[in-house]
């Protein structure tokens, strides 16, 4: 819920109303900005009509497969869809939200809810996010003796995810699921955890050393989704690129076909820099070249 107007209070309610009245007038593309909630509401309100739609990202969780990689991209997909050009089609597409049970039993997954049909336009429109899997033992240990290594001591801000969590319980801490944590490192002791579920402001003042970050299986989204917290002033803050260390199983990355890893922080410069090949750690002195896009 949000404040509108002159303190008014919407709901889902309004977001299902403001759909049907739209869809009720006769549209070619229903485009609504938000995340996988606002996703949900327009699927309940479309019911059965058969009425394209186009998600622009700007939520917190994105995980379903109708939202373009980013706002610039669903204008493009937009106007590709209105002109007809390139011979774009629909495609059902999966309208998933977090499995909240599976959360509180410390896995990061999601649940299906639903299909909308969206215009059929890769690389400009994500894939839906897979759920998270068991990794070997072995590989979370590699990644997390090479993760130690490299940042020496120093402060870490470990993003989300099942990945980095296992690799941060080899070290020998406890991290959360779904934020940001940052870690102090130093040769032959124990990690310590310096703050947990870490907001932009308490990154900044902090000041990480490094920022170590796992893609979304099945998306390949590496920054924009899930970890806003680590905004471009964080990235820049910490050094960028050269002190951003990606961890992906080999399994994961081969799972992406070959598509990038994905980059939507909100500013073009920083996602223009990121861009490029990084080497991605996925295990003890194992690294692989691997393409980043904005």
């Amino acid at each position: 819920m949000y404040a509108a107007g002159a303190g008014r209070v919407t709901s889902a309610a309004d977001t299902v109303a403001a759909v049907r009245a739209v869809v009720a007038e006769g549209v070619d593309l229903l485009l609504f900005a938000g995340g996988d909630g606002t996703a949900r509401d327009v699927l309940g309100a479309l019911g059965d009509v058969p009425c394209p739609v186009l998600g622009v990202p700007t939520g917190v969780k994105m995980h379903s497969a109708v939202f373009a990689v980013s706002p610039r991209a669903a204008g493009e997909v937009a106007a590709a869809w209105l002109a007809r050009t390139g011979g774009v089609r629909l495609r059902d597409a999966e309208v998933m939200d977090r499995d909240e049970d599976a959360l509180g039993e410390g896995r990061v997954t999601s649940r299906l809810f639903g299909w909308l049909p969206v215009p059929d336009v890769p690389v400009r429109v994500q894939q839906r996010k897979t759920g998270s899997t068991a990794t070997a033992p072995d590989t979370v240990a590699g990644i997390a003796a090479e993760v130690a290594e490299r940042v020496g001591e120093g402060l870490l801000a470990l993003g989300p995810g099942s990945t980095t969590r296992a690799v941060a319980a080899v070290l020998g801490a406890d991290v959360s699921l779904t934020g940001v944590d940052v870690l102090a490192l130093r040769p032959g002791h124990p990690p310590r955890v310096v703050a947990r579920d870490a907001a932009e402001e308490a990154l900044l003042a902090l000041a990480p050393d490094w920022v170590a970050l796992s893609p979304i299986g099945g998306q390949g989204f590496l920054l924009g989704r899930g970890n806003q917290q680590i905004s471009p002033r964080v990235l820049r803050a910490a050094g960028g690129r050269e002190r951003l260390l990606v961890l992906c199983t080999e399994t994961k990355l081969a799972a992406l076909g070959g598509r990038p890893l994905l980059l939507d922080t909100g500013d073009d410069a920083l996602d223009a820099e990121l861009s490029g090949h990084l080497p991605v750690i996925t295990g003890r002195r194992r690294t692989s070249l691997y393409r980043l896009a904005g």
